[in-house]
């Protein structure tokens, strides 16, 4: 009797609720879950962004864990509602009411976990339909700076078209356990939004107010349907799975999800519960899995180009999905993409300016796009900066294929970069007229770009234009830049094969600053363009694990080794193309996008520098389940490319964002050509 009287004390008064391994408190008012935390967590994190609007202004008590909305729908009218206060309060329940929709919401520790439990039931005289139904899940996703991300901060993997097996795998941004996960045991999930993403609430460093969102009900007066959650900790990695299938959980899994056309994906079923069967449908063709113990595999052959949704059909009525995309061929979307890069996105009036340049592609309009009109960021559709991910990608499928209509185009490219991107003195500009940012970003790509050249026509001036673009970034950067593919081995072996001793020498010396300074830095990463980021994280990796490569230092693969666990929490583990080992970014369809959307994009083409760190620190340890992860990155990252040559910058993968509708490839051919480029690191070592 003592232990209720806590608990109902506890819960009004907003104090932690005791359980062995979930403790959580609750806002007096909403009843909404204000905090969640670990016992036994060092850092004691708040899984939960702060809803008092001490963390951020504009996350106030209604966006509170339990709290949501919905559109009832009325014949012709519709309307979008929201719960917030609660109208009945007792030990472990609350009832709330919004129109004459009730929603009862059940909470209890069973075990180590918090188990939820939400009732929507209709309590009025006529049928009642619902959509667009949410529930907030306000997880701790922002980017204050490195240090309180590492501590006190969590990326959130969400499986929102598990169906009847979503879940949602919470990790530490600093990759130490215990981590969070949840799962849904009853009820469907079939997708998750995003609030309060905008230029004046966080910008890029703030990933949003998240919410699941159930499938649409419609149901008679008195009936009602029911969602459960189950919250609990793990300790990351394979842990995450195994606890999913000691709480009678499911998850699926593919060997692949990218296909060439044809061939067959091999696909695994596990569950922690009691199934008999299960079965597994792709556009109209069923096939029953065989069972081994827990797990159910099948092999499916796909031959419907674009993406293909399997379904599984387990249980009683129960569904779950995974997503894999079908090509005509990996090489072939290179060669495609490549020609028509030269065919259609290399400036070719003379009268031009920017004559020769690699240019943004409208595909809505199938025309250059001449940035021309305003956009929330001129600079990110310039002709000079992350569009240099085209010239670098053409000269490295030049070095596999010796197609001579690429060289072609090149010469005119690199022409253009050196007369036209730079001063005399190698000071590297993003567009023709010299005006706005000197970016350390640039450097390095049009370095790369350089080396490469170097390697295609055995012209030492190539060689001395690398070396001599990376002695001015470092004039004016200094050694403690986080730059995005810094040409290390690159780098230093041109400038060998050109017999450049003194520039080998000179950079190869400055590089070592570079490496002690990371080394010095650690994880206390310092501010770039955005507070903290996996390209912060990744360009760091690789370029540890390259200075390991050309010194044999342990102090670096060690380092390597330490902030690999950073990178690893970037990514996560779903059943999809969109999501497998893709790491998390939430911005860019917003600054380089036609559309200008906020909002998580998966993938997001620098998710593959994941790729070339994997890649590289599989070169130094030779574990080979890193250049699986690297060969699945970048092959992922290929649904981004079309099968008639064109190219989106960014998906954007959320149900909705802000309110609008997501899931779409923007279309925008832009700056994701650098996934190609790391596409044939991988696989061809160039």
């Amino acid at each position: 009797m003592k232990r209720i009287l806590f608990l109902v004390l506890s819960v009004c008064a907003g104090l932690s609720v005791f359980s062995q391994k979930i403790d959580y408190t609750v806002n007096p008012q909403t009843q909404a879950i204000q905090q969640i935390t670990i016992q036994g967590d060092a850092n004691r994190m708040n899984w939960l962004l702060d809803t008092s609007g001490k963390q951020y202004p504009w996350v106030t008590s209604g966006y509170g864990w339990g709290l949501g909305y919905f559109t009832k729908n009325d014949g012709s009218k519709s309307k979008q509602v929201k719960w917030t206060t609660p109208r009945k309060v007792t030990l472990g329940q609350i009832v709330y009411q919004v129109e004459d929709v009730e929603i009862t919401v059940n909470r209890s520790i069973q075990g180590d976990d918090l188990v939820e439990t939400y009732t929507f039931r209709n309590v009025g005289k006529a049928s009642a339909s619902l959509s667009d139904i949410g529930i907030y899940m306000p997880f701790n996703d922002n980017y204050p700076d490195a240090e309180t991300c590492v501590n006190a901060r969590a990326n959130a993997h969400i499986w929102d078209l598990g169906y009847n097996a979503a879940y949602v795998n919470v990790l530490q941004m600093g990759g130490k356990a215990p981590h969070l996960g949840v799962m849904l045991e009853e009820g469907i999930i079939n997708g998750y939004e995003i609030a309060e993403r905008d230029i004046r609430k966080g910008m890029s460093n703030f990933r949003g107010v998240m919410s699941l969102t159930p499938q649409n009900m419609t149901f008679s007066p008195g009936e009602s349907r029911r969602l459960s959650f189950r919250i609990f900790s793990h300790q990351g990695g394979d842990d995450f799975y195994t606890q999913l299938l000691k709480r009678k959980g499911v998850y699926v899994e593919c060997d692949k999800y990218v296909i060439e056309k044809g061939d067959h994906v091999k696909l695994s079923f596990y569950a922690g519960e009691d199934v008999e069967t299960v079965s597994v449908t792709c556009n109209g063709e069923k096939k029953e899995c065989s069972r081994n113990g827990n797990q159910w595999t099948a092999e499916i052959f796909l031959t419907q180009l674009g993406e293909n949704l399997l379904e599984f059909a387990y249980g009683n009525g129960k569904k779950t999905y995974a997503s894999c995309l079908v090509v005509s061929g990996e090489r072939k979307l290179l060669a495609q993409r490549a020609h028509f890069i030269i065919d259609h996105q290399q400036m070719k009036d003379k009268s031009d300016a920017r004559y020769g340049a690699y240019m943004v592609y409208d595909c809505e309009n199938d025309k250059l796009f001449l940035n021309d009109v305003e956009t929330v960021s001129y600079h990110d559709r310039d002709e000079g900066a992350e569009r240099l991910g085209m010239g670098v990608f053409l000269a490295k499928q030049y070095l596999l294929t010796g197609d001579d209509s690429l060289k072609k185009s090149l010469m005119d490219y690199v022409c253009f970069v050196r007369n036209r991107l730079q001063d005399k003195d190698f000071t590297t500009w993003s567009t023709v007229d010299h005006k706005g940012r000197n970016r350390a970003y640039n450097y390095p790509w049009v370095a790369n770009l350089y080396f490469y050249m170097y390697k295609i026509t055995k012209d030492g001036k190539y060689a001395k234009y690398g070396y001599e673009t990376m002695q001015a970034m470092l004039r004016y950067f200094g050694y403690n830049f986080y730059a995005i593919d810094i040409p290390v081995s690159l780098g230093l072996s041109v400038l060998k094969e050109a017999n450049l001793t003194a520039e080998y020498q000179k950079l190869k010396s400055d590089y070592l600053k570079i490496g002690e300074t990371y080394l010095k830095y650690g994880t206390s990463y310092p501010k770039h363009e955005v507070n903290y980021e996996q390209s912060i994280v990744a360009p760091a990796v690789m370029v540890l694990s390259q200075l390991y490569l050309e010194t044999k230092d342990m102090r670096y693969l060690d380092e390597a080794k330490r902030q690999m666990k950073l990178l690893d929490s970037f990514s996560g583990l779903q059943p999809s193309f969109h999501l497998n080992d893709i790491a998390i970014r939430h911005w860019d369809g917003y600054w380089f996008g036609k559309r200008e959307m906020w909002g998580d994009v998966f993938p997001h083409y620098w998710s593959t520098l994941s790729a070339a760190a994997y890649y590289y620190y599989y070169l130094c340890t030779g574990d080979e389940a890193y250049s699986v992860k690297a060969k699945n990155i970048v092959r992922n990252n290929l649904c981004l490319f079309f099968e008639n040559g064109e190219a989106s910058c960014a998906y954007l993968y959320p149900k909705k964002v802000n309110g609008k509708e997501a899931r779409f490839y923007d279309s925008f051919a832009n700056d994701q050509d650098w996934a190609l480029v790391y596409y044939i690191l991988v696989n061809d070592n160039i």
